[in-house]
């Protein structure tokens, strides 16, 4: 019986492959000694921003109320019908402007009485009056007894009391009937009125008619944490915070939609105790009003200019990054290789972070291109970009 053979490779095939895996081995070997290394690999193209220390505004920013600078109500003095009500209510009404009428006839008729009693009372001193003249004479010629010259210059000095007191009568009599008619004591928003036309009105605690408040100027009511004046107060201490006393710093008002309200105002009252429930200072400010466009109960944000920071060190919030032991930036060192640097941030100041430590003057701080960055990789710094042009006004 015929048994095959197993085909045994031969010599030549076996230096082939032999061949072929040094080969590719050896050009394996050569792609990766051609792959850069750390040291080798091209410098990333990165933007700067040099740091130079200059002076800086400081804005703080805290939620506010409007409040009308002044508030009167408006009640009644003497008791009557009202006969009228003169104004619209929630309207502007001015200074001296009617705004209820009381019946008058009865305070009218009270002011004829009190002149009718004035009236026979100065005809009593002047009676009086003449009864001195001729008594004076005759009791120098020791025609009348001495009693009765004091008799005489008695009747003449009631006489003159009772005058007085007529007199107080009538300008009694005139306040109530002037009372009758209720004018506005100032410019400003009127309210609702609580009586209509023939109610009595009595004075006392129920004689509220209406309220006027004051709008130009308008009061701006707002907190300030205790925290932040302690903040506020040890920058000042360490030189980081300058600027006028609290009286001239500049007050900016910021409307619910996100506008700009045009007029600036000041801070006229800060109180000196720490409110027990919010912890905080109540603050006090003055803002012109002139074309009312602010009305009481507003929540608006105010904004504290007028302050500044000596000396800032800022850089762009996008070059700082956050690391395991908190915030650094690259800074590009004299060999043109990104190192990293820890730093101590503050407040915000638009775009940029206000550095309160880890940086110099001088110092080239990665803005673009810092997230591809490793410590000691080599940077290429590229030019900024200018900012695009406005187009021209035809």
């Amino acid at each position: 019986m015929y048994t095959p053979h197993r085909l045994k490779p031969s010599m030549g095939a076996l230096s082939c492959t032999l061949a072929a895996l040094i080969a590719s081995g050896f050009i394996a070997n050569a792609a990766l000694a051609q792959q850069p290394t750390g040291q080798n690999r091209p410098p990333t193209p990165v933007t700067v921003a040099e740091i130079k220390p200059e002076n800086t505004p400081a804005t703080f920013e805290f939620t506010g109320k409007t409040a009308s600078s002044r508030q009167v109500e408006i009640r009644a003095r003497v008791e009557g019908y009202l006969d009228k009500i003169a104004y619209e209510e929630g309207s502007l009404v001015k200074n001296k402007q009617l705004l209820f009428q009381l019946d008058p006839d009865q305070f009218k008729a009270a002011l004829a009485s009190a002149k009718a009693e004035l009236a026979q009372r100065e005809a009593l001193l002047t009676n009086a009056n003449l009864t001195l003249k001729r008594v004076r004479p005759l009791a120098k010629q020791n025609a009348l007894s001495q009693q009765d010259l004091d008799n005489a210059i008695a009747n003449q000095l009631t006489a003159q009391a009772q005058v007085q007191a007529a007199q107080a009568q009538v300008d009694q009599a005139q306040l109530n009937l002037g009372y009758t008619t209720i004018k506005s004591p100032l410019n400003g928003l009127s309210g609702s009125s609580n009586f209509r036309e023939g109610s009595l009105i009595t004075p006392g605690s129920n004689s509220l008619l209406t309220t006027i408040v004051q709008l130009d100027p308008m009061w701006v009511n707002f907190g300030i944490g205790e925290n932040e004046v302690l903040k506020i107060r040890s920058q000042q201490k360490a030189g980081q915070l300058k600027g006028p006393g609290i009286s001239k710093v500049e007050v900016n008002l910021i409307l619910a939609d996100g506008s700009a309200y045009p007029q600036k105002g000041y801070i006229t009252f800060v109180d000196p105790v720490v409110n027990a429930e919010t912890g905080t200072y109540n603050i006090r400010a003055e803002v012109p009003n002139p074309s009312n466009a602010l009305r009481p109960g507003q929540f608006v944000r105010v904004q504290i200019k007028g302050v500044f920071r000596p000396d800032a060190i800022m850089v762009p919030q996008r070059s700082v990054m956050q690391g395991p032991n908190g915030k650094f930036v690259y800074v590009v060192g004299p060999d043109n290789t990104a190192q990293p640097k820890p730093i101590d941030v503050g407040d915000w100041y638009g775009d940029q972070w206000i550095v309160t430590s880890g940086l110099a003057s001088g110092d080239q701080v990665v803005v673009d291109g810092a997230v591809r960055l490793q410590p000691g990789a080599p940077v290429q710094i590229q030019p900024t970009a200018a900012p695009a042009a406005s187009p021209a006004k035809p």
